[in-house]
């Protein structure tokens, strides 16, 4: 029996409407799934961490076009891919450049291969967590490990001892690859120079902390390469303190200029895809920040005492706005400018104390 031509159409529409709806829905799923990577990853930091630096290992390959390493890359591609990163000042954020060619080549990982990293340091330790693009891949970093000679543990998830003893054998390595755990289950590796670090990662992370540090981290989500302070680190990090006398006594002038400022509590640098940089600082209160972006705007357009010359040199200065306890900064890097990695370091006078 035939269908009528009419029932036929009725029935292709209604199918393509559904077809067209799961890819939406496929599409908004991916697109939240991104935007919380960054956030993901600082949730799985030690609760202690007070310094964080990020890197979208998969997010750099794709902007600087190379999206097409992979673990049969030779040492060679991925020294051109570093040496590109770091042109573009977006490596300065890593623990892993100088340990790459040893990690491609034998740990079956790399800044090639991996999604994410994430330095994390406080007084309690430093640890390196690293997002494989695959969880299913986390047998076959075990497989390296055994074969370059780590100890294997006693239990799933357990330390693979290495110690500074065996890196020297194998080559150029980090020291926060001295110990390694991975995690099976959610696709990460994590490194320290000590064992005691990885014994007590998984009870001590962050999780869905709500604090200034999750505040700054949200408004640089998506970035290629982020330094996250908190207070305390940030503080003393970009600090005046850091210069010497004349620039000390320029820079009092020139906050006594700009107006009323207050700490921050939180801090953030990040590079975005397509070159530009942005900053967020966190404030106590939504006054506080209103008042902060009027003062850091105008210390973000003068002098630079510490850094030396003056900021515009360094970068064409956007928008300055206040978003609840957050002032946000954009900032257009000028060419041949490494915006990124010299305001991570101190002393910054538009993230004065």
């Amino acid at each position: 029996m035939s269908v009528p031509r009419r029932r036929l159409f009725i029935i292709g529409t209604v199918l393509l409407l559904v077809a067209a709806a799961v890819v939406t829905w496929f599409v908004v799923m991916r697109e939240d799934d991104e935007a919380g990577r960054l956030a993901g990853a600082v949730a799985l930091a030690p609760e202690s961490s007070t310094r964080l630096g990020w890197t979208d290992w998969a997010g750099l390959r794709e902007e600087l076009d190379d999206s097409d390493l992979d673990a049969a890359s030779s040492t060679r591609e991925v020294d051109g891919f570093l040496t590109a990163g770091f042109d573009a000042d977006l490596t300065s954020t890593s623990a892993l450049v100088s340990s790459a060619p040893v990690l491609h080549a034998q740990f079956g990982f790399s800044p090639a291969t991996i999604d994410w990293e994430l330095f994390a340091q406080g007084e309690e330790g430093a640890i390196i967590l690293m997002g494989l693009p695959d969880p299913s891949a986390a047998g076959d970093v075990e497989d390296a490990l055994e074969e370059v000679g780590y100890q294997q543990p006693n239990e799933d998830d357990g330390v693979w001892i290495g110690g500074p003893d065996l890196l020297a054998t194998i080559g150029n390595l980090s020291q926060e690859l001295a110990f390694i755990t991975v995690d099976r289950e959610r696709g990460v590796i994590a490194a320290s120079d000590e064992s005691e670090t990885l014994e007590s990662w998984r009870d001590e992370e962050r999780g869905d902390a709500d604090d200034a540090l999750a505040e700054v981290t949200d408004d640089v989500e998506g970035a290629l390469a982020a330094s996250i302070y908190d207070g305390d680190y940030a503080c003393v990090a970009l600090a005046m303190t850091e210069a010497d006398d004349v620039d000390r006594t320029r820079a009092a002038e020139l906050l006594d200029e700009a107006g009323e400022i207050h700490p921050m509590r939180a801090f953030a640098i990040a590079a975005r895809p397509g070159g530009d940089v942005r900053v967020a600082m966190a404030f106590e209160t939504e006054d506080q920040a209103r008042t902060n972006a009027d003062t850091r705007a105008r210390l973000a357009a003068g002098p630079a005492p510490g850094q030396g010359g003056a900021f515009p040199d360094r970068f064409t200065l956007g928008d300055v706005t206040a978003d609840g306890t957050v002032v946000r900064m954009e900032l257009e890097p000028l060419p041949a400018s490494y915006v990124m990695s010299d305001l991570a370091n101190g002393p910054v006078l538009f993230a004065t104390c």
